[in-house]
């Protein structure tokens, strides 16, 4: 019995069941299927169909295709491990058609999806589309601790999809609830390997963004002309989370081409599709934060972001997105009234109270096997927190009980909280403001 298609609320793209519904020249597909073959010596359709992305029979209509055309030969003998499969190779005409279409492009493997193809399953699969309850995103930040108010104020900014502010001192989890609202989303999404337009390929999928979930399996000895769940030209993922912090440059959100294989790689936004972009440390950029933010104009208003190909041909994809920016920055030191009118939601991150920060640090605590003392506490909380006016930041429980930690180590002890071990961590949150001597 055939599998169907993954559990998911997302409908998936079709298997296409003839080379039309591949939406891609006949040409195209003969020419990445013969560059396929010249750069992996893959001889039998079974094992070139996972190559290309194809169901067999799909790929035995190409490989027949270039028999005809005498730019592929059968091999004329079956091997015992080829599960009596006939194996095919390139002529010499097919070995000198393959170099030339490398010339142009060094592009082989899995068939590209035609822009307008991915635009259909972007709807499908629109981050606009989620609704998530409280608990949902209570459940994907984990174990923070944070004030009820801001999961009240996060919520509906997720589930709209629109743009994000989250600004706030330094330390204290915007980061971490950045990447707890990737975790709340929760479901999957099909991200193609590459897409095509106006005959220009552009790999999409990338390992260091997308986290694969499973792939579609097309069983060559079903009944049926094609078994496969979905259409193998797209993996099965997590919704994409891209994260970036102040290595951010503009040119990141262009196109990328590469001169020597004259092949084209997704922007970061693009490769973000349907799921999280996240900017982390806004202002600690090359280039100032309006003019990031400027850059992000169109795409947040009207869906859509405007690419360029070498050539300077422009041409429009879909943007579906949400963005989180996260600054340590007042946003009113790094933007105008215009930029701020552009992001939908601004959220204050602030620093926990006293009685979260003492939650924080027993649940660190007890994470790390440090045992609580009162006295340690007590020395904490009355002599060293007044020295910085009882500013109280989420980072600070980590940091000071791996410093006593570290001590412990160090020094062949068990793990203990004293007020000397106190002082001495106390003493690496902070740098005193002296001078050093030339």
């Amino acid at each position: 019995m055939n599998a169907e298609a993954p559990v998911s609320g997302v409908q998936p793209p079709p298997s296409p069941r003839s080379l039309a519904d591949t939406g891609l020249s006949t040409v195209m597909m003969r020419d990445i299927l013969l560059k396929s073959m010249f750069r992996t010596n893959q001889s039998l359709v079974s094992a070139l169909s996972k190559v290309i992305s194809l169901p067999v029979p799909l790929t035995q209509e190409l490989v027949d295709l270039a028999r005809t055309q005498k730019l592929l030969t059968a091999m004329g003998t079956m091997s015992a491990t080829s599960g009596n499969e006939m194996g095919y190779e390139l002529t010499d005409a097919g070995k000198a058609r393959a170099l030339d279409a490398l010339s142009q492009s060094e592009y082989y493997g899995a068939m590209p999806v035609p822009l307008d193809q991915y635009q259909v399953q972007i709807k499908r699969q629109s981050v606009r589309d989620i609704r998530l309850n409280k608990e949902q995103l209570l459940s994907g930040m984990g174990h923070l601790i944070l004030p009820p108010d801001l999961i009240d104020n996060l919520g509906p900014a997720v589930t709209s999809g629109r743009s994000i502010l989250l600004y706030g001192p330094p330390g204290n989890g915007k980061s971490s609830i950045s990447h707890g609202i990737r975790a709340a989303l929760g479901d999957k999404v099909y991200v193609p390997r590459a897409i095509e337009y106006s005959g220009q390929i552009i790999s999409v999928y990338d390992p260091i963004v997308h986290s694969a979930a499973e792939a579609a399996v097309d069983d060559p000895n079903s009944l049926r002309r094609t078994s496969n769940r979905f259409d193998n030209r797209y993996v099965y993922c997590e919704r994409p989370s891209v994260i970036t912090g102040g290595e951010l440059s503009l040119d990141m959100l262009d196109l990328n081409y590469n001169p020597t294989a004259r092949t084209y790689q997704a922007p970061l936004q693009l490769k973000a599709t349907g799921g999280i972009f996240i900017i982390d440390d806004l202002g600690r950029q090359a280039e100032p934060p309006q003019k990031i933010v400027n850059r992000w104009i169109v795409p947040l208003e009207e869906s859509r972001d405007i690419l360029a190909l070498q050539s300077g041909e422009k041409f429009t994809v879909p943007f579906d997105t949400l963005v989180i920016f996260s600054t340590n920055f007042h946003p009113n030191q790094i933007f105008d009234g215009a930029a701020l009118r552009r992001i939908f939601f601004k959220i204050k991150i602030d620093g926990p109270s006293q009685e979260n920060f003492l939650k924080i640090f027993a649940m660190v605590a007890r994470k790390k096997k440090m045992p609580l003392d009162e006295t340690a506490l007590m020395h904490l909380m009355k002599v060293k927190f007044p020295t910085i006016q009882n500013n109280y930041a989420n980072y600070q429980p980590v940091f000071l009980i791996d410093q006593m930690i570290a001590v412990c180590d160090f020094e062949n002890i068990p793990y203990q909280m004293t007020p000397e071990l106190i002082d001495r961590a106390w003493g690496n949150m902070f740098v005193r403001q002296e001078e050093i001597a030339h």
